[in-house]
């Protein structure tokens, strides 16, 4: 695929040598388990129930139906669904046809759709009901599908088609998903996964955790983020044959009858969830005997609130640090419990090749922190159509910049101290926070603004706009207002807006944005 940036061939050939890359597509995820155990419930959505085989037959009927619009090997489709079982049938469907699905999240508004639509220049756009009016904002689009009412747009049902005949799949090479970046400088990028290298994402997570026959994994958190999808997540708990539940929320209300009527055994949130989820489990009356494993990801989880998972949940955690660009980390079943509430795991394949280095480049002494910085077999050598991203976010000898401050232990495990990169973890979602600056600085009473990240004790970090206003102060109504109506993601406004007459400055001129976070955070 144009855009696409590979691996080398000297990494390619090692990577196929080790047993990383097995040339398998994700469709067989799939296929595997409707060949082996055709009877065996694989996915639940709310009353909704397939087994192996009719999941299976499912995503068939649906890749038919592609076929039959045009869609191709390596066009894009913009996928942007809830949690619902529409989703899983789509995503399969894609991957057999060698369509690519960019994943974007449920937040996501105007903004975030138009910015995917002009860069991965999808053939079609796939949405739920609720967010319909969205697809009139990318008219370039060919076809829309809509999962309910499809108003002037296309069912999603009518998609279904029974023709057994459909276009030439992938290759195990190709680009099988275009995942999002949490983005630092603007709007999200583009992150190309392949079939071979996601496949053994999936894989070897599931093999980690331990996932087997009787994993009923609840997808808390959205689908089409890569921790809910692959690690191990929906696929890898359908390669190892186990069943998925769906829930559109992870509110307690909702999730904890859930996991009781289903018997779900394994999870995964994000620290804020977390914290929600111990403050109701502690009120008394959920019924978790069944779950197992939690695993906790996507911002670091305080070693105050690991303390007391296992205490007031009843089963195991498991701290996870990734990234959508490929390295995973993970706690490992038996570690000591101070690896487990202290650190954020290790990495995941024997090949991932981690350095930490200092603002000069150079690897710093161990136990120091620094930048971690990456490169492995299933880790990105660039984003899609970025070449001048990619030259910055890179090394030349193909490492990845994390912008993440990372310390390695003696024991291999990484403590993840915060960031060097301009960007707010709020909860697990990245605000980028030059995106939302540019939109801001658009508003007439605001002449300049920097926008923070605050400590919050429930979701890691809130943002504050630094404003110098122009003329009459901005509320922050006045500034979410003018935000909203650009079609901006809710997790992107400005929990609290502070007026200043100035900003810190370094000694080159730079704002002092650590120095601005202390001053209004006191």
């Amino acid at each position: 695929m144009d855009g696409f940036t590979g691996w080398p061939d000297e990494f390619a050939r090692r990577y196929r040598a080790r047993g990383y890359w097995k040339g398998r597509l994700l469709g067989t995820v799939l296929s595997d388990g409707a060949s082996t155990w055709p009877e065996r419930t694989a996915l639940i959505d709310g009353d909704r129930r397939w087994t192996y085989e009719e999941l299976d037959a499912w995503a068939d009927r649906v890749a038919a139906g592609l076929g039959a619009r045009g869609i191709r090997r390596g066009d894009r489709v913009l996928v942007h669904l809830p949690n619902v079982a529409e989703f899983v049938a789509l995503a399969f469907a894609l991957f057999r046809i060698g369509a690519v699905p960019v994943m974007a999240l449920p937040p996501h508004r105007e903004s975030e759709i138009v910015h995917l639509a002009k860069l991965a220049t999808p053939v079609a756009y796939v949405v739920h009901e609720d967010q319909r009016s969205l697809a009139r904002m990318v008219p370039e689009v060919e076809h829309v599908f809509v999962v309910g009412d499809p108003g002037e747009f296309t069912a999603f049902a009518d998609l279904e088609h029974d023709q057994k005949s459909r276009p030439a799949g992938p290759d195990p090479g190709d680009v099988a998903v275009l995942l999002l970046s949490g983005g630092t400088t603007g709007l999200p990028k583009l992150i190309p996964r392949t079939h071979d290298d996601y496949h053994y994402n999936l894989r070897a997570s599931a093999e980690l955790c331990g996932v087997d026959h009787t994993t009923r994994y609840l997808a808390a958190l959205p689908t089409a983020h890569n921790f809910a999808l692959a690690c191990p997540g929906i696929l890898g708990t359908l390669w190892a044959g186990g069943a998925v539940v769906l829930t559109t929320t992870a509110d307690p209300d909702v999730a904890f009858p859930l996991i009781a009527r289903e018997q779900v055994t394994m999870t995964a949130l994000v620290p804020p969830l977390v914290l929600v989820w111990l403050e109701a489990a502690a009120e008394g009356g959920a019924d978790l005997s069944s779950l197992r494993l939690l695993q906790a990801g996507g911002a670091r989880l305080k070693a105050e609130a690991a303390r007391r998972v296992g205490p007031e949940l009843g089963c195991a955690l498991q701290q996870v640090y990734g990234m959508a660009e490929g390295l995973l980390n993970f706690t490992r079943p038996g570690d000591p419990a101070e690896i487990v509430l202290d650190t954020q795991g290790r990495p995941l394949a024997d090949d991932d090749e981690v350095r930490i280095v200092g603002p000069d480049g150079k690897p710093v002494p161990p136990g120091d922190a620094g930048e971690l910085q990456v490169r492995g077999p299933y880790t990105i050598r660039g984003y899609y159509l970025a070449p001048e991203h990619n030259a910055v976010a890179f090394t030349q000898d193909g490492f990845y910049r994390s912008g993440d401050l990372v310390r390695r232990l003696d024991s291999g495990d990484l403590v993840v101290d915060g960031r060097i990169k301009d960007v707010i973890n709020r909860g697990g979602d990245k605000i980028p926070v030059e995106e939302v600056e540019n939109l801001l600085l658009s508003h007439p009473a605001v002449d300049d603004v920097v926008i923070v990240g605050i400590p919050d004790e429930a979701m890691g970090e809130r943002s504050c706009a630094c404003v110098i206003a122009r003329g009459e102060p901005p509320t922050r109504r006045d500034l979410v207002a003018h935000l909203t109506a650009r079609g901006v993601a809710a997790f992107k406004l400005p929990d609290r807006v502070r007026i200043v007459e100035r900003f810190p400055r370094t000694s080159l001129g730079k704002v002092d944005r650590a120095a601005l976070a202390r001053e209004v955070g006191s």
